[in-house]
């Protein structure tokens, strides 16, 4: 899908293109190229003389090649965004081209970015351009307010993992965890955990692009503030997911000593078991060596005095632990 936004009156208006001659007809400041076919990356080399590398949307490729300049004025941004889906969480990696200075192609001045999925983060900067005018001044103001946006959706997210946190948290101090309610809050600390992981990485792939835009000097003074307040609302970022680690750690520790508990309890029923079992164990035995010498084997009430014997030596440590709480 190739979809172009023109600025008008401060705005964003966004056209889906399906053909060459549709793309000629406008002056986009933002070319979003979503899983592009061959056919639509042509248009584009052909109308914008620009080149979209084989590799840009590739997961591998090496910290070092995602943030460059090419000889030509071109700046190639790559950059991860969250999709904080709760079935299965993930993050997107969208490639962007701005050529700022080589006046010889029409590409100056327009940003492009190559992404496989839709973006939430697209979807709220495309909103708020639409109703907010004056928000987007040129290329550079786009990917700079991407950037704040995905700063702010991972901020909603983070806020989303301490709701679901404080709502396991009550489960686990209500004192009464089960193993099955245990397993399934184990289950809910791990998603949270792993949420809060992909949040951190995003954000410092976020500082690491701001950093980049403001080293290169691509930026004027009131964008360059800009980037500033968006790394510091990074830095406060940072801090909110090292608590939100510490919390998953207490109550990952709580429930498992829940667990534990429970397992000793189990044990010590057992244990009492046996304690209490020894006595009948120890008669039976006494009884069972056949010396020749026992009175109580040739008298008819040995048998039935026996049993009552190993039955009241079982009943009577019962009957002790049970006093004293240990069966609880």
């Amino acid at each position: 899908m190739l979809n172009i936004f023109t600025l008008v009156n401060g705005r964003l208006f966004q056209e889906e293109i399906e053909s060459l001659e549709e793309l000629s007809r406008f002056q986009p400041i933002w070319v979003d190229l979503e899983s592009p076919t061959v056919e639509e990356k042509r248009w584009i080399k052909q109308y914008f003389g620009l080149s979209i590398p084989e590799d840009a949307m590739d997961e591998d490729i090496e910290e070092s090649a995602r943030f460059y300049e090419e000889d030509n004025g071109e700046l190639h941004i790559r950059s991860d965004f969250l999709i904080a889906d709760d079935d299965e969480p993930r993050t997107v990696r969208c490639a962007f081209i701005l050529n700022q200075h080589n006046a010889d192609l029409k590409s100056q001045g327009v940003l492009f970015s190559i992404h496989d999925e839709d973006v939430p983060v697209f979807r709220l900067l495309r909103m708020r351009a639409r109703r907010a005018p004056g928000l987007i001044e040129d290329a550079k103001e786009v990917l700079l307010k991407l950037f704040d946006a995905d700063a702010e959706y991972s901020a909603d997210t983070l806020e989303g993992i301490y709701d679901q946190l404080e709502k396991v948290g009550n489960t686990v101090l209500s004192g009464d965890v089960t193993d099955a309610m245990a397993s399934e809050v184990l289950g809910a600390i791990a998603r949270q955990e792993d949420m809060n992981g992909r949040i951190r990485r995003n954000v410092m792939d976020t500082r690491r692009a701001l950093s980049f835009m403001m080293r290169s000097k691509m930026l004027n003074a009131e964008q360059f503030e800009d980037a500033r307040q968006i790394m510091r609302d990074i830095d406060s970022l940072d801090s909110h997911t090292a608590f939100l680690f510490d919390k998953i750690n207490f109550l990952m520790d709580a429930t498992v000593g829940f667990i534990n508990i429970n397992q000793n309890k189990i044990i010590k029923i057992f244990s009492v078991a046996s304690v209490a079992l020894l006595p009948p164990t120890l008669i039976a035995s006494v009884y069972g060596m056949n010396f020749q010498f026992m009175p109580e084997l040739s008298q008819k009430w040995g048998y039935p005095y026996a049993l009552v014997l190993m039955i009241a030596s079982a009943v009577v440590p019962m009957w002790y632990f049970r006093r004293r709480g240990w069966l609880k």
